[in-house]
C-alpha cells in the first residue's frame, strides 16, 4: 500500500508480474503472413510457382480498417440522427462522428468473428462502447478536468458548444449507449444481451473508467505516485473500456467461458499497452501529428510511464505488453485470430 492512501483499490494482480519479456520485431506494416501448409505425399521439390499457389494470402489490415470503420461509422451516423432538441444532437454527433480510429469498435467486432459471430450481433455494442469512449473524450476535454482545447484535430465541445451542452451530450452518449444496446441488438439471447450490459456497466463506473479517472485527478502534482498506482490508474481509465469491448464481442458472439477470459486477458494487456504508447507519444510528438494537444501531461506534471520509467524502458514494457497479450490468441485459429494481432501491432506502433 503506498502514501496515496487508495485502500483496496489497488489490491488487484499486476500486470508487471506477468511472465518474462520477449522482444517483438518492430514492425513497419501491419500485415500477418498466416503459416504456409503444403500439401503432403509430394516427393518432388516444388517450383516457387507451385509454392506460391499453396501460400495463403497475407492478412490485409489496412483494408479491414477501412471497411471496419465504414460500417461503424455508417451505424453511428444512423444510430444518432438529428432530432429535437437539435443542439444536443447536433453536439453528440459532433464529437461521436469526429473520426478518429475506431480501434474499440473494431476490436469488439473481431472478438465477435473470432468466437464464431459475425457483425450484425456485435454492431450495436460496437456503437455503444464508441458512445461511451466518446462521452469520457468529452469530459475529460472539460476545464474542469484536463482542458483541452483541441481532439482529433478539431476544437474539443464545450469549445464550439459551450460546457454545459458539452457536458450533457456526454450524459446524452452515456446513457443512450445501453439503450442502444438493450434495443437494437438482434440475433442473441436475452441472456448474453443482459450479460453484455452489465460488462459495460461495471467497464466505466466507479469500480472501472471512473475510479481510474479519480486516482488520476488525485495524483495530479504528486511526488510519490509509483508503479503500481499508476498501472492502477491506467488499467482502469484505459484498458477497462478496451477490454470491454473485446468482451461484449466474444459474449454477443456466442464464446465460450474460456475464450470470453482468455480474450479478457488479451484485451487487458492491449489496453494498458495503448496507454503506454500515449505516454510516449504524448512527449515525442507535436500536437499537429497527434491531432490533439501534445506535452499537455508534461505541463500538469502528471505521472506517465516515460517520467516513471524513461523513455527505452516505456518502450521495451509495451513490446512485452504486446507479446504477452498475442501469448492469449495462441489456441484460436490463427486466421480467425489474424484481425486481433493485427491491431495488437497496431496499437503498439501506431504514431498518433
Amino acid at each position: 500500500m503506498n502514501s496515496m492512501n487508495l485502500g483496496s483499490w489497488l489490491n488487484t494482480s499486476s500486470i508487471f508480474n506477468q511472465s518474462t519479456r520477449s522482444r517483438s520485431p518492430p514492425l513497419k506494416s501491419f500485415s500477418i503472413r498466416l503459416p504456409r501448409h503444403k500439401p503432403r505425399f509430394i516427393s518432388s521439390i516444388m517450383t516457387k510457382e507451385e509454392e506460391t499457389l499453396t501460400q495463403k494470402p497475407q492478412f490485409d489490415f489496412k483494408s479491414y480498417m477501412l471497411q471496419k470503420a465504414a460500417s461503424i461509422h455508417q451505424a453511428l451516423d444512423a444510430a444518432v440522427s438529428i432530432k429535437e432538441p437539435a443542439k444536443i444532437h447536433e453536439s453528440m454527433r459532433y464529437s461521436l462522428l469526429a473520426g478518429g480510429k475506431r480501434v474499440r469498435p473494431a476490436l469488439c467486432l473481431a472478438a465477435c468473428e473470432l468466437v464464431g459471430g459475425n457483425d450484425s450481433q456485435a454492431m450495436p455494442a460496437a456503437c455503444a462502447v464508441e458512445m461511451v469512449h466518446t462521452m469520457s473524450l468529452i469530459h475529460d476535454d472539460l476545464p474542469c478536468m484536463d482542458n483541452d482545447d483541441l481532439r482529433r484535430g478539431k476544437p474539443t465541445n464545450h469549445i464550439v458548444f459551450g460546457e454545459d451542452v458539452a457536458v450533457l451530450a456526454g450524459d446524452a452518449l452515456l446513457s443512450f449507449a445501453f439503450e442502444h444496446i438493450a434495443v437494437a441488438t438482434v440475433n442473441v439471447s436475452p441472456e448474453r444481451i443482459v450479460r453484455a450490459i452489465g460488462e459495460l456497466a461495471s467497464a466505466i463506473g466507479a469500480e472501472g473508467l471512473v475510479a481510474g479517472q479519480v486516482v488520476d485527478i488525485a495524483c495530479e502534482k504528486a511526488c510519490d505516485v509509483g508503479l503500481e498506482t499508476l498501472e492502477f490508474i491506467h488499467v482502469h481509465k484505459t484498458a477497462k473500456l478496451l477490454e470491454c469491448a473485446v468482451v461484449l464481442g466474444a459474449i454477443l458472439g456466442g464464446g465460450k467461458d474460456d475464450e470470453i477470459e482468455k480474450l479478457r486477458k488479451y484485451a487487458r494487456g492491449i489496453g494498458l499497452l495503448f496507454q503506454v504508447v500515449d505516454d510516449i507519444l504524448d512527449v515525442t510528438k507535436s500536437s499537429e501529428e497527434l491531432g490533439k494537444t501534445a506535452g499537455k501531461d508534461l505541463v500538469a506534471d502528471k505521472v506517465t510511464y516515460p517520467k516513471l520509467l524513461g523513455i527505452e524502458k516505456s518502450r521495451e514494457f509495451a513490446e512485452k505488453l504486446n507479446r504477452e497479450a498475442q501469448q492469449q490468441l495462441s489456441e484460436f485459429d490463427v486466421e480467425k485470430a489474424a484481425p486481433l494481432i493485427a491491431l495488437a501491432n497496431y496499437i503498439a506502433y501506431r504514431q498518433n
